[in-house]
């Protein structure tokens, strides 16, 4: 059986291949010098790392006065752990407890743009603490296949799923969801969101409302706002941090998709400059695909060190 670690080094192996190979071309016979740092950061940057972490690393590596014949081994050690410095703030455990001071549930509100992998997310959280009293709340109401796909979901694994008819008010659909998940005594509740563009403020707005309504139920909630991201996206999942944060205030991230892509370093990108919990990623379909982020594990895997 593939154990994660094992998983996680698969699933980066397009980033991983590309890192490591342009620093094997870098340092093939060559020294470190301000020449070969220079293109290290740009290879550090074209590689998604962003440009405020790859100036840090940068800067970290000449304070360092490193052997000037350093071998590409070592620099790859090196820059392991300078991305492990730079993610290690991101680590948190899994944030689903409720309160001993009440007898709500804790309430997790999934958000993000199409495509980014809410309702599979959801659905693999949900097995995971199957063992506790969770509910679902089917609240992307415009795409019926993500309201059968969060059905089935639930059918595997024995969770009740809220939902109404397509089309319906998102936002009354989850006020009676949580009357429903309080009068059950669920533990943990979570709500799927229909996709939203970050530029359109329509779209935004609903995302307002939903929360506002929501807290007429349960003053407190949703108590987590979990911006799910798709690796793929590179850049653009940057940009998708600072726009959801800024909207509805998300304080945690689930990177999905890191299998499909060769842009794993967005999330040394998004760890510098918002350094919000990363508390999953996910690196394939399967169920088992989706773990909590370890920094060092996820660096060493990202340049390729056993």
């Amino acid at each position: 059986m593939t154990s994660w670690l094992q998983k996680l080094g698969l699933g980066l192996k397009k980033s991983s291949s590309a890192l490591t190979g342009g620093i094997n071309d870098i340092f093939t016979k060559r020294k470190l010098d301000v020449a070969t740092l220079g293109e290290l950061e740009e290879l550090l940057i074209c590689s998604d790392l962003g440009v405020k972490a790859s100036e840090m690393i940068i800067s970290r590596f000449s304070e360092k006065r490193l052997d000037k014949n350093i071998g590409d081994a070592e620099i790859r050690r090196e820059l392991a752990t300078e991305i492990t410095a730079i993610l290690k703030p991101c680590e948190a455990p899994a944030p689903f407890s409720p309160s001993p001071q009440t007898s709500s549930p804790c309430v997790c509100l999934f958000v993000g743009v199409n495509g980014a992998g809410k309702t599979t997310t959801i659905g693999k959280l949900a097995a995971k603490f199957k063992n506790r009293r969770i509910s679902l709340i089917a609240g992307d109401t415009f795409r019926a296949a993500a309201v059968e796909q969060l059905a089935v979901w639930g059918e595997r694994n024995n969770l009740r799923v809220f939902k109404g008819t397509p089309g319906c008010d998102a936002a009354a659909l989850c006020y009676d969801g949580l009357q429903e998940a309080i009068r059950q005594k669920d533990e943990i509740v979570f709500i799927d969101t229909a996709g939203r563009l970050q530029n359109k403020t329509g779209l935004m707005d609903e995302l307002r409302k939903i929360i506002k309504v929501m807290q007429k139920v349960i003053p407190a909630a949703p108590h987590h706002i979990l911006l799910c991201l798709d690796a793929t996206t590179g850049s653009n999942a940057l940009d998708q941090v600072k726009t959801f944060k800024s909207m509805v205030n998300v304080n945690g991230l689930i990177v999905n998709k890191l299998d499909g892509t060769a842009k794993g370093g967005i999330l040394v990108a998004i760890a510098a400059e918002n350094p919000l919990p990363i508390y999953f990623i996910g690196v394939g379909e399967g169920i088992d695909d989706l773990d909590t982020f370890n920094a060092a594990d996820y660096a060493a895997n990202l340049l390729e060190i056993s």
